[in-house]
């Protein structure tokens, strides 16, 4: 038997097994010992297969794939190409056509039974009949090539390219009478147009394409990530197919059987006479297993086992969803409980302290989804409307196409009333903004910022502007104004100046380097200044009137990158002449050392409430 190596290199397999793999295994054992059913002999070619080969695999959405057991044993593909065939036969020909021949609804029949519909059209694409009506449809588009199509296509639907078994294609075609008596009876309805020798040729041959339970894994897991395959990142056919496509799988996918499927293991799913399931659970994973031990309906007998389990097991049913909306929202705060990192005067602070629930900002997580959207929406209607709302989207990891139009509908409510909606921590190039941007085109109250801070700093320089206020005035500053030397006398200040030296700093000029010998501190008198770490995020913008390079009055070396941010003057003075200022002046050194610690004591205030709004939340 063939087995693979599920961690690669491991020394102690049992020991580093990620817990899904073990779970995998432990199904393996125990249900290999299940000898019940029958390999399928009405195609002959088939009944040759080994009836204890059993390979489990499963991929996830990030193209990790587990595997157990013969996952990489070839057997053909039988009628689990059917789902795949449908799903380009609605990109290739278009919707209107396909579904104008064949019908969505359960039969209730086995997978062969030679029976239409009342307006004389297969009941679904997953029996034989829907299925050579979908081939009869790509050859009538296609002509010769449609084979080479289909195969091309079940190809990028694995990730590798697939081969045909000829020989089971020849026993196929040499015991395939009830599907020649399907074929004629389309052709009779006017579903098949084409030959039907030709339309069961393409069929024959595309239920002999060979694959794995590895192969079976991936293609389940491109329906599951909305037609992406997970392995390759290809977008192999369109969100609109595969919804489609899993709404079939999951009404008739397992034929006869698909009623107790759906109550038991509630995952979209699709099984062949060769021994093959694959199960698709949108957004979560595929499955891939392979036993050719059929039971009465045609059905792998270990192969449902494995889906029941793994179903049972996590919970996985897809009518038994845990996630919950409130959860997305991971902050809900004003400018009063957490502002931005520019410091700001004190006409400025009692401006925005008058005003602080005019700005609004809501952190979220994970998906953006219809009741995510919904309930954000709800919580901003539940307060005062604010002047300015911010979204900050850094830790979305997508936007589903139902909540994107709700949000961007959202958007529309609040431009209704002049509320500016600000964006932020999303990139323009990323596919959440393409998903916001695709329904949000047109509206003029939407901005985007790269960080939070940034966003937040905007929004208060508008409630700052709007209240009188002018953040765009160049002062110059004095040093009685400055916050760190609050409390000194003319005569002291006078001394403070006369020991400093007057700097200027172009804009984008570095003033002073992480790392280097903190040897001066500098009182801003005009311009505005950035402090940043190395790795360019902004840890506070100084503006005239406050000092920066403090902290060499208690670290030895900088801690920070500072540069101007628009043309800057600063006094200069050296930390050896301000270290004898206040040896003579001790009453003023005293009193520069208790706003120092009243600055950092600020800082650390901020700090504490920015952490209480995410554990609190």
């Amino acid at each position: 038997m063939m087995r693979t190596a599920p961690v690669a290199g491991a020394r102690n397999w049992a020991a580093s097994s990620p817990p899904l793999l073990r779970f995998l295994t432990a199904c393996h054992k125990d249900f290999a010992a299940d000898d019940s059913g029958e390999v399928a002999h009405y195609i002959p070619e088939l009944g040759k297969a080994h009836p204890e080969h059993f390979g489990i695999s499963l991929a996830t959405l990030d193209g990790h794939v587990y595997e157990i057991g013969d996952s990489r044993v070839p057997f053909t593909i039988q009628s689990m190409s059917k789902p795949f065939v449908f799903a380009l036969a609605l990109d290739t020909l278009g919707a209107t056509r396909v579904e104008a021949v064949i019908g969505v609804e359960p039969s209730g029949d086995p997978f062969n039974s030679i029976r239409l519909n009342a307006e004389n059209h297969p009941f679904n694409p997953m029996v034989n009949a829907g299925a050579i009506a979908c081939s009869g449809l790509i050859l009538e588009a296609k002509g010769d090539a449609a084979f080479d199509i289909v195969r091309q296509a079940l190809s990028r639907f694995a990730g590798r390219e697939l081969d045909v078994d000829e020989a089971v294609f020849a026993s196929e075609n040499a015991t395939g009478d009830r599907n020649r008596a399907i074929g004629y009876l389309l052709r009779t309805s006017g579903v098949v147009k084409e030959d039907v020798r030709k339309v069961l040729d393409v069929y024959f041959r595309q239920c002999s394409v060979l694959v794995t339970a590895r192969d079976a894994a991936v293609m389940a897991a491109t329906l599951a990530n909305r037609g992406i395959n997970p392995v390759t990142g290809e977008q192999v056919v369109t969100p609109y197919a595969v919804s489609r496509t899993l709404s079939v799988m999951t009404s008739s996918g397992m034929y006869d059987y698909a009623g107790e499927w759906i109550y038991r293991v509630g995952i979209p799913a699709k099984s062949g006479v060769g021994g093959g399931i694959l199960a698709a659970l949108p957004a979560r994973l595929g499955l891939g297993s392979y036993s050719p031990r059929l039971d009465a309906h045609g059905n792998s007998v270990r192969g449902i086992k494995v889906c029941e389990a793994l179903s049972s097991h996590y919970g996985l049913h897809m009518l038994s969803r845990a996630d919950d909306a409130r959860n997305a929202v991971i902050a809900d705060y004003n400018i009063g409980k957490s502002c931005s990192r520019r410091s700001r005067r004190p006409q400025e602070r009692r401006i925005l302290a008058a005003h602080h629930n005019q700005v609004r900002i809501i952190e979220l997580v994970g998906t953006l989804s219809f009741s995510t959207v919904d309930y954000v929406s709800r919580q901003l209607a539940s307060k005062p409307r604010p002047q300015f709302v911010i979204f900050d989207l850094r830790r979305i990891a997508a936007v589903t196409p139902a909540g994107g139009r709700l949000l961007a509908e959202e958007f529309q409510e609040l431009a209704n009333f002049n509320v500016t909606v600000i964006l932020s921590g999303i990139d323009r190039a990323s596919g959440q903004w393409k998903s916001i941007g695709e329904w949000a085109a047109g509206l003029s109250n939407i901005r985007n910022y790269p960080l939070l801070d940034d966003a937040i700093e905007w929004a208060e320089d508008q409630i700052v502007y709007r209240h009188g206020g002018n953040i765009y005035a160049v002062e110059v500053t004095e040093l009685a104004e400055q916050m760190l030397l609050a409390g000194l006398d003319k005569e002291e200040l006078d001394q403070l100046t006369a020991l400093g030296t007057v700097k200027t700093y172009r804009p984008g000029e570095k003033i002073l380097a992480e790392g280097e010998p903190a040897s001066s501190l500098f009182f801003l008198k005009s311009g505005v200044v950035h402090v940043k770490l190395p790795n360019g995020i902004r840890v506070a913008t100084i503006t005239a009137g406050m000092a920066f390079g403090e902290m060499a009055l208690l670290e030895p070396h900088r801690s920070a990158d500072v540069y101007a941010d628009a043309q800057v003057t600063a006094l200069e003075v050296q930390l050896a002449d301000f270290e004898r200022f206040r040896e003579d002046n001790p009453r003023a050194g005293e009193r520069i050392m208790r706003n120092l610690a009243q600055l950092l004591a600020d800082r650390l205030i901020l700090a504490n409430t920015k952490l209480n709004l995410l554990t609190a939340t």
